[in-house]
């Protein structure tokens, strides 16, 4: 069940950049990304979300991981306020996320959302 039924949901299709070191950016702000992520959890604002990696990651130590990107679905005001929130991310302001390619689009879900912790 949604923490508030009437905002609206959006999900955000956020792939990173192809470069050589986007790696080692997504790695060196990932703790950073990640704390962020926690505080809007916890608001209920950001309700689902994880990384892309490629089919061969699924079986790879940790260490050999390759992601591609993010999925994530916020619960917002309007796509202007989602927009914000994913400017105001790390990834995005460290050039992770690639920007010309980040999509955002209003989401109808047809599976209920994990509550959102208390």
């Amino acid at each position: 069940m949604s923490s508030t039924p009437s905002l609206p949901k959006f999900i955000v299709w956020a792939p990173d950049y192809a470069d050589e070191g986007v790696l080692q950016r997504r790695l060196a702000v990932r703790p950073a990304h990640l704390e962020n992520v926690k505080k809007l959890v916890s608001q209920g604002i950001l309700r689902l979300g994880g990384g892309f990696m490629t089919p061969e990651s699924v079986d790879a130590a940790a260490a050999d991981k390759k992601f591609l990107g993010s999925c994530i679905i916020y619960e917002g005001e309007n796509i202007d306020v989602v927009r914000k929130l994913v400017e105001e991310d790390v990834y995005y302001k460290t050039d992770v996320w690639d920007k010309e390619k980040l999509v955002i689009l209003p989401i109808a879900l047809a599976t209920a959302l994990p509550p959102v912790p208390s």
